[in-house]
């Protein structure tokens, strides 16, 4: 299904989506679909929105091919090729979309001298807990898609830590996905920046090279509010439901900040110093998973509170056309730190482990992608083989 809105003028002669730059906040698109480079939707996205990146997923390419024709030429071509597997059909019609993704905002990626204008592709979530694997796929797409304007993404299990550090120190840039755990953060961080240091040790430019940290939000809302829900049904004491109560919706943003503190101090001091020296770039924070899954909750939350200079938010279509249409903008990021630290104290007054919500939600994530994956690949064979039928 076409997504509703998302090319709709801006009411107002401001458009709140292309001022989050003056905020120091790039805005990109968590969707990739065909339609949008054969109709100019895209274009516009960029000209009128402000956007200045994409990112992709199975589930995000499996609604794409599933749920349209816009795949058919495609398709067509490829249900006539006995020389490729299935991943490696998906693969054909992927790169095609990543690569006119990239040509679009090639212009963004010149334009802000190479901070932005990427697209990202996700090597397989099969791989998730697989370094040398996910290393040589890592490796491959990146020579196959054929554009210094791409990330490739990797999960940041601890299986993929080394690989991150890897194809840093090699001149790849790399979108680490499925981040939920400020610790996790940081040790991605530190892959980004010893990497780094491989690749200035080799002669490499620093200058080209870029990376986000994506950090995914509502999903931890959307648990921690689940067990907050479940104490409260069992307790009667007022003192526990009152603060039980006050950290239902508080906490996926909470951790956001602190996290955000982190990087702050993480790309500060001499050693980073050295880097930037060079003309390294920060590997910026990329809010991901910034859709409101709460009908409860304001429908641009996970975007208004994380607002702050040198992150990203990558937003779904209805987040997108939600926050043109009625988005509020502040320089929230850094608001009440002290207070973000308070709810994730309470949280465990409230016997809530974080660690063992984020562990879980970093699980589930491989799982969820991995699933994405398994009805991905079987559509591409559906369809395929109806093609083949037809000829």
């Amino acid at each position: 299904m076409q997504p509703t809105g998302v090319l709709e003028n801006s009411k107002a002669t401001s458009n709140p989506l292309k001022e989050l730059l003056n905020y120091g906040q790039s805005m990109w698109f968590d969707y990739i679909r065909r339609d949008l480079f054969t109709t100019g939707k895209l274009q516009q996205l960029i000209s009128e929105d402000g956007l200045r990146g994409m990112t992709s997923n199975p589930a995000i390419f499996e609604k794409a091919i599933a749920d349209s024709s816009l795949y058919n030429d495609i398709l067509q071509s490829l249900a006539a090729r006995t020389d490729l597997d299935t991943t490696a059909k998906y693969e054909q019609i992927a790169i095609r979309d990543i690569q006119d993704a990239a040509d679009a905002l090639r212009p963004v990626y010149q334009d802000s001298k190479f901070r932005d204008g990427y697209v990202s592709l996700e090597v397989s979530p099969y791989l998730a807990h697989q370094t040398q694997e996910t290393i040589a796929e890592a490796r491959r797409l990146w020579k196959t898609v054929q554009r210094d304007n791409v990330m490739i993404k990797v999960p940041g299990t601890a299986e993929g830590l080394p690989a991150i550090r890897q194809l840093i120190g090699e001149g790849i840039n790399i979108n680490v996905t499925l981040l939920f755990a400020q610790e996790v953060y940081e040790q991605v961080a530190a892959a980004y920046i010893a990497g780094l240091e491989e690749l200035a040790a080799r002669g490499g430019n620093l200058k080209k090279m870029a990376g986000v940290a994506s950090f995914f939000i509502s999903r931890i809302d959307t648990l921690v509010d689940s067990m907050l829900n479940e104490q409260l049904k069992t307790t009667s004491d007022a003192g526990q439901q009152a603060l039980l109560k006050n950290l239902l919706g508080k906490v996926a943003i909470a951790n956001g900040k602190l996290t955000y503190q982190r990087y702050q101090r993480i790309f500060s001091g001499p050693r980073w110093q050295a880097l930037a020296s060079k003309g390294a770039q920060t590997q910026r924070v990329l809010w991901a998973s910034t859709s409101t899954k709460n009908p409860n909750y304001r429908d641009v939350i996970y975007v208004e509170e994380l607002i702050g200079p040198d992150t990203v938010n990558t937003m779904p279509p209805a987040t997108v056309d939600a926050f043109r249409d009625h988005g509020l903008l502040r320089q929230s990021l850094t608001e009440d730190v002290p207070g973000a630290q308070k709810v994730m104290d309470d949280l465990a007054r409230a016997g809530i482990s974080i660690k063992q919500v984020t562990d879980k939600l970093t699980d589930d994530g491989v799982k969820l992608f991995a699933d994405a994956f398994d009805k991905l690949l079987a559509a591409v064979a559906k369809s395929t083989q109806q093609k083949s039928t037809q000829q």
